[in-house]
Formats: C-alpha cells, structure tokens, sequence
C-alpha cells in the first residue's frame, strides 16, 4: 500500500542515483502520460499477499468541486480478501468513489482486474475517458487493426510507421529489448537496429563539449556535501561540548549519553567524507571527455526511412534525424541509419522523453554524427560503385526513392543474404542470430519462439550464452590540410573581406533629392560586368531629365511639339551647373565621335530608339543568340541611311550592358577616374571590332576566332548562378545555373533545381540556353519585369524596361519610325507611372495601363 501510494506523489522516484541506467528517473511518468491520453485511470497492483487499488480521476474532482488532490486506495488480503485495515469508514468512502466514479460498479468486477494478473506480484493499469478529437473520435484507433493501437486520421503515406502505429513504435523503443510487450494480447516482435542493417560500422566519438549535465551534477553534489559537512560538524560541536560539561561524572547514564553524541558524530562525519569524494569524483568527470559509439548501416529492407535514432539510457527519444548530406535531400547518404546511445551524464532528455533539454549541446550531436556519416559513407563505397546501380542490386527498380523494393524471390534472397535474421527467445529473452537459409526467406516467426528452436546446434538452448554482434571499427580520418593551404585559404578569405569593405567604402545610399544632386553624372555608365556577377536588385530612381534629353548631336526638326514642350518643363527644374557640366561633357563626346565615326561610338550615345532601329532592322537575319553574344550582334543592317554599321552595332550591345547596370546604390566621385578609363578601354574595343569586321569583309584570313571564341566562354561563364526556371514534364521548378558548356551552335546550362519532388525528377539538367524550357526567374518586386526566356528578350519590342537607356531621345533620322517612336514614349511613361507609384497616387496601375497617350500627355505630372 506505500508503495501504491508513492505513485501519486509528484518526483517520487527509486531510480534517481548518479550511476543508473535506468529511465524514469522524475517521477512524474504515469501520472503526466495517463492524464495526456484520458481523464481518468485506475490501478490494480498486487504483491506477497497484498491487492491494492488506486483510482485518479479528474472526472471525480471536477464533478465534486475539489480543488485539493483526493485518490481513493483501498487495500485487501490477496488470499482472503478481506479489508487490510484500521478505519472501516474510510475504507468503505474509497470504495463507494471506486465503484461510482470508474467502469467496474461492484466489489465483484474490481476482484475481476486482480485475476488478470498472474503470478504472485503485478500491475494491471487501465486509463478511461479517453481524450476525443473534434469530429467525436478518440485520439486512439483500437479498431482499424486488431493488433494494434494507431493515431486516428493520420495517412500512412508520407508518415513514418513509428509515428502512426504503437507496435511499430514500441519495435523500437529500447536500443537492446529485454521485455516482452503485447498489444491486444498479440506480442510484438522488438528490433536491435543495429542488428537490421547492411555493412553496419561502429565509430567511438570522444568530446569535451557535453558539460551541462555533468556541471549540474557537481553543482548538486556540491551542496550535499556542504550539507553533510556542516551536520558532521554540528555534531562534534556537541560531543565536545558535552564531555566537557559532564567533566568528571563517571556515571552509567553519562557515559551513554556521550558515547551516544560520539558515535552520531562519527557516523556523519563518514558520511560527510563519502559525499565529499562523491563531489570530488565528479569534478573530475566534468574534465574528462564522455564517449559515445556511433553505429551506422544501410536499410536495405526500406530504403526511404533512414535518419538518426537517438537513444538515451536505452530509450528512444528522437528518430528519423537527417543530419550531414542527408539534409540535402540528394541519394548521398541515404538509407543510412545510425544509432547513439546516450547518457544521462552527456544528454538529459525532457520530461517527456521526446526532445533532450539542452538543445545547444544536441545540435552539437547532430553535427557530430553528419561528420561521421560522411565518413562512413566514403568507407563503404557506395558512391564509387555508382548508387544507383547498388540499389538496383536490391530490388529498388522504380525511380521514386518511396517506393518499396521489388517482391520478387531473387531480390528478397538477395536481402536475406545480407542481413541475418536475429530473434529474441520468448523464455530466457536472450537474442540468437539465426543462420542463413533459403527456406527462410521472409518467414513468419510464432511470437513464442524459443531458443530450442534455433538451427544452429551451438545456440538451441536457453543455458548457451548470448553472442555479441561484431561490428567492424571504424575510424573518422579528418582532412588535414597543409601549412600552403591553411595560408592560401586565409589569404582568400582576407582578400574577399578587403573587396567587400571597399564596395561599402564606394557606395552611396541614396535617401533625398538633396543626396542626388551631389552625385556625378558617371553613375548612369557603371560598366555592365558588375551587374552580370551580382544577383539583380531594384531598380535606381529615374535620371534627371536634364540627363535624359541632353543632345548628342544637332537634333532636327521634331515632329512633336508637345513632347518636347514637356521635357523642357520638367527639365527646368534642375540646377543650371548641372546643365553646364553635361553639355561640356557631351560636346566632348561629339568631337570624339566625329574623328572615329566609323570605328567608334561615344558611350554616352544609347538609346532605346537605336536599339529599337538595329533590332528591327536585324530581326529577320538575328539567330536566337543575338543579345547573347557581341560578335552575333555585329551582322549589318538593313536600313538605307545607317552608313555606319559598326557604329549602329556596338551602341546596341552598349545599349544592353548599360540597361543591366542600373543599381539603388550611387558611386561616390572618386570612381569618376575608373569611367573615363572604362569609356576609353570601350572606344578601343570598339575600334578593334570595326577593324576585325573590315578584315573579315575584305576575306583577310586572321588568327582572332580563336581569340572571339575565349572570349565568348568567358561571357557564357558569367551565367553561372543565375536564378532560373526549368519547365519539366509542363511543370517549372526553380534553380540555379551551376555550369555552362559552349557548343558550336547554341550555350547550354546544367541547372541545378533548388527542390524538386524526388519520385519524378532528378535534382539537376542540362537545357539548351534561350529555349522554351528555360526562362530567367523573375524577382518578386514589381519595379523590375524582367522577360522570362532569351527569345522574348528579342521579339518583344514593343515593352522595353524604363532602364533600357540612359537617355530618351526621338531619332529623326529616318521619317518612317515616328509613329514607332511615339508608341515607345507613350510605353516608357506608362511604365514609369506604373513603376514608380507615390502612394497617394490618384490612379490605380490598371487605369494607367488602359490610358491612352493623349490621357498621359494630359497627366497632372
């Protein structure tokens, strides 16, 4: 009956000592998971010639009003079933609660629960009033299978078994079973996961990072034997003091009084000295590195339920933990299992028993046991013999990593052959390790398998002492790198910190008119390489319009007066030195212009209405790689008065690097120095390729396709990184380019997918650039629409992107593009209304989109 009573008392435990492997070590277990599932629960325990019942019901204390904790325990002679005690009044209370608040209403039915407990001693514990779910339905499903109990309403795809059903989940509950557990009276057949898996391999692992546990335990040994100390103390304080006041008296009575005080003295004095090596013991421990045995293999049987199963004091607390390449959802390292058992010194596991305390330290496992794993995956060659050739050799046929392996007889022997079946003797619960044997392939053991049944002469008997398994040792060989190395890497490392301090150091954020004016005109010509290395951002604020319509060359006749009326209104309204400084720089670069006209363009000419000009005239002839490549986009127009082709060519592929360039971050005036070189270096590219264009023309035969041909890998190079979209099987996944390979007549990228569902696609492919496959991923701000595909980079004419150029200018040259020229302004408005939307704004995007260009000339700007 004490003992049934110490049940309900909250951290009442017998198992908590420094040494236990014992679980269940807070006292707090039946009470806390009984009340989790139902409301109430009833318990039968018998031993010697004790039968005691305890009842704990919520239902009861809800009903009566009682905020204090009442648990009925009555007490009977197991022989002759007579009450076992001194108050008959309580005892018939306990019994009357007994039968009104639980499922057995008489005396008859409650000595029932006692018979089903054979033997002399037992515990019988039965929880009622389970917990429902919102539909009316236990959380609890006893009915689907009658050998088992499963969560309700949770689907078998996509669940790991442990998690749906308790036979699978009590399979592996201990790391080395020695109980038998039944669920509907049918016995469950437990598992040593280390004795279930392909190549099993153990790893020892030693580390000084588990701490806390152990500085818990010296903290508390610690105030124990200050205790102990203080008590033995108190105590020789009193014998002392007692022989002297008692002096000279000789007498029978004083003389056991101080042995008395003596002797108390002397015992906790003992004690004081145990607690105090018992503290000093543990001082020690916490310097010492704790060990841990790693033990992973392949799951050869379910490839897909693979992960980390994480022990502590032999029960299961975490599993299916991917750790190390795991995470990283490929086929390297997986089916893997491994298995750690660890202390209660190393680890310390929550009440519950499904996460440990400390997660810091955990994470630090996890880490541990990813590093071992790769270890152990280079030590069993799987990758070198090509993994996907090791599955098949399984049964694993199908593509879909879920999907079971084949049922036929040579695959299922082919398993057999490599995983010995181990079963556990239902008499002396010692594990035998069967011998192979091809009549036993997939054969249903009985539950009462005993040790007389086993094949293997040596093993038949339950006397024959168990046999351990022999796992090989293995050994973590960290890569150790060279003192070059260790320099090189550092040398790296402070090089890239250097770049990205001064990439700080040149940027200006832009957060006033007043931070704009200030800055230079050379921010609208960065050079287009920055931006094909960087991932692209939102777009800068417009240009002033004094930028925007500065004129490169004595402009004709305009045929819209209202439009440049416009622009020399709003253009009014910057600073005159601003003018002056442009128009110096300009006249600068038309003198240059005029002297190399036919080798030359000025980088300050780029326009969307010249690139327009060259893309139409060129659209019939352009091969899908024009915007690609700047030797493709060298084939000379069609248009009577372009005179100057090369000219005409270069602005448009200036044209395209300076519409990638456009950042929200302003270069400061120091980098005016590198523009000028960078607008110097594209003069003399420029006059190389209009004098490798008149060689070519002429027939001249020259050694520079080889040279255009590097030059053109190291342009097809930069793409690497890009974010992208694969359409696979009329579905787009996202990605990144992660290599480019350069054909003879079109780029090609391997795409490596960022997630793709694993039964149905690979993670990477190949795709041919500027296909229908493939289109550049669009950011998620609405200020940049970027074309999807190459291809309608080209065709699409009609929407170019408000950073394309760095003026707008109508081109009169040729009177048959006017009308062309005034779609593109009204279209370049229209998106700089859409994009640049204050938000107070009068008018909606779609409005914007609708309005026609007498409505956007008329626009209160």
């Amino acid at each position: 009956a004490d003992e049934a009573a110490s049940v309900i008392q909250f951290g009442k435990s017998a198992k908590r000592s420094p040494e236990s492997t014992q679980i269940g070590q807070y006292g707090n277990g039946l009470k806390s998971g009984s009340m989790r599932i139902g409301k109430d629960f009833i318990l039968f325990t018998k031993k010697e010639n004790t039968i005691t019942c305890l009842l704990l019901s919520r239902t009861f204390h809800e009903e009566e009003g009682i905020d204090e904790v009442i648990v009925p325990l009555p007490t009977w002679s197991a022989r002759s079933r007579e009450p076992l005690t001194d108050n008959m009044e309580k005892f018939a209370i306990e019994t009357e609660l007994i039968y009104k608040y639980s499922p057995f209403k008489s005396e008859q039915e409650v000595m029932e629960q006692f018979s089903k407990i054979r033997g002399d001693q037992g515990t019988l514990v039965i929880i009622f009033n389970l917990k429902l779910m919102d539909n009316g339905e236990p959380e609890l499903d006893v009915t689907s299978d009658p050998r088992d109990i499963q969560m309700a309403e949770t689907p078998p795809e996509g669940t790991k078994p442990e998690r749906r059903s308790f036979r699978a989940y009590a399979a592996v509950l201990y790391i080395d079973p020695r109980m038998r557990i039944f669920i509907n009276r049918h016995k469950v057949q437990t598992k040593r996961l280390s004795c279930c898996l392909y190549k099993p391999r153990m790893y020892k692992y030693t580390s000084k990072r588990f701490k806390t546990r152990a500085e818990q335990e010296v903290k508390k040994a610690e105030h124990m034997a200050r205790i102990a100390e203080e008590k033995a103390r108190e105590a020789e304080s009193k014998a002392r003091a007692l022989e002297l006041r008692l002096g000279g008296d000789l007498t029978r009575e004083s003389r056991v009084t101080l042995r008395q005080a003596q002797n108390s003295a002397i015992t906790l004095r003992r004690e004081a000295d145990v607690k105090k090596r018992i503290k000093d013991a543990k001082q020690r421990a916490l310097k010492e590195p704790k060990e841990l045995n790693f033990i992973f293999g392949v799951n050869i049987e379910q490839r897909q339920l693979d992960g980390m199963f994480i022990y502590n004091c032999s029960r299961l607390i975490k599993m299916y933990e991917k750790v190390g390449p795991q995470l990283e959802g490929g086929m390297a390292c997986g089916g893997v299992v491994g298995v750690v058992d660890v202390p209660y010194l190393v680890l310390e596991p929550t009440h519950n028993k499904q996460d440990f305390a400390d997660a810091k330290e955990y994470r630090h496992l996890l880490k541990a046991m990813g590093e071992h794993l790769v270890q152990y995956w280079k030590d069993v060659a799987i990758a070198q013999r090509s993994i996907v050739k090791f599955w098949d050799e399984f049964g694993y046929l199908s593509a879909s990593w879920n999907q079971p392996p084949s049922s036929e007889l040579r695959y299922r022997r082919r398993r057999a052959m490599e995983i010995p079946t181990t079963i556990q003797c239902d008499v002396c619960l010692k594990w035998r390790t069967l011998p192979f044997q091809l009549s036993s392939v997939e054969k249903n053991y009985p539950d009462s398998w005993v040790c007389s049944m086993n094949p293997d002469p040596e093993q038949d008997r339950c006397e024959a002492a168990e046999q351990k398994q022999k796992v090989p040792l293995g050994t973590l060989k960290k890569d150790l790198k060279t003192q070059e190395e260790k320099q090189k890497q550092l040398t790296e490392k402070i090089r890239q910190q250097q770049e990205k301090l001064e990439a700080l150091q040149k940027t200006t954020p832009v957060r006033s008119q007043a931070d704009l004016k200030k800055l230079p005109l050379e921010v609208s010509t960065r050079p287009a390489g920055e931006s094909q290395s960087r991932p692209p951002r939102p777009r800068s604020p417009p240009l002033p319009d004094v930028i925007k319509n500065a004129p490169s060359r004595p402009p004709s006749a305009s045929p819209f007066p209202k439009a440049s009326t416009q622009l020399k209104k709003s253009s009014s309204a910057w600073p005159s030195h601003s003018t002056a400084k442009v128009a110096s720089m300009l006249s600068k670069e038309e003198a240059s212009t005029s002297r190399n006209q036919q080798h030359a363009v000025p980088a300050g000419k780029c326009n969307s209405t010249s690139e327009t000009l060259s893309r139409t005239g060129t659209a019939a002839k352009a091969p899908p790689g024009l915007l690609q490549s700047p030797k493709g986009s060298r084939e000379p127009s069609r248009t009577k008065a372009a005179k100057v082709p090369a000219l005409k060519k270069s602005a448009t592929v200036k044209c395209l690097q300076a519409s990638s360039t456009r950042k929200r971050t302003w270069p400061t005036e120091g980098e005016s120095e590198e523009e000028e070189e960078y607008r110097k270096e594209k003069t003399k590219r420029g006059k190389v390729a209009a004098m490798k264009e008149e060689r070519k023309d002429s027939g001249e035969l020259t050694d520079s396709a080889g040279e255009e041909e590097l030059a053109e890998l190291k342009k097809a190079q930069k793409d690497k990184g890009l974010p992208v979209e694969v359409r696979v099987n009329k579905a787009w996944f996202t990605g990144r380019v992660a290599a480019v390979q350069l054909g003879q007549e079109a780029v090609r990228w391997k795409v490596k997918f960022d997630y793709v569902p694993t039964d149905s696609t690979p993670r990477d492919r190949w795709v041919e650039k500027g296909s229908e496959d493939v289109r550049l991923m669009k950011p998620p701000s609405p200020e940049y629409q970027a074309p999807d595909t190459q291809q309608e980079k080209e065709i699409v004419v009609a929407e170019p992107s408000t950073s394309d150029c760095v003026r707008i200018e109508p081109d009169t040259t040729g009177p048959s593009s006017s009308q062309e020229t005034v779609d593109l302004l009204v279209q370049i408005l229209r998106n700089c209304l859409r994009y640049f939307l204050p938000p107070n704004f009068p008018i909606s995007k779609k409005e914007l989109s609708s309005m026609s260009s007498e409505g956007l000339l008329a626009f209160p700007l």
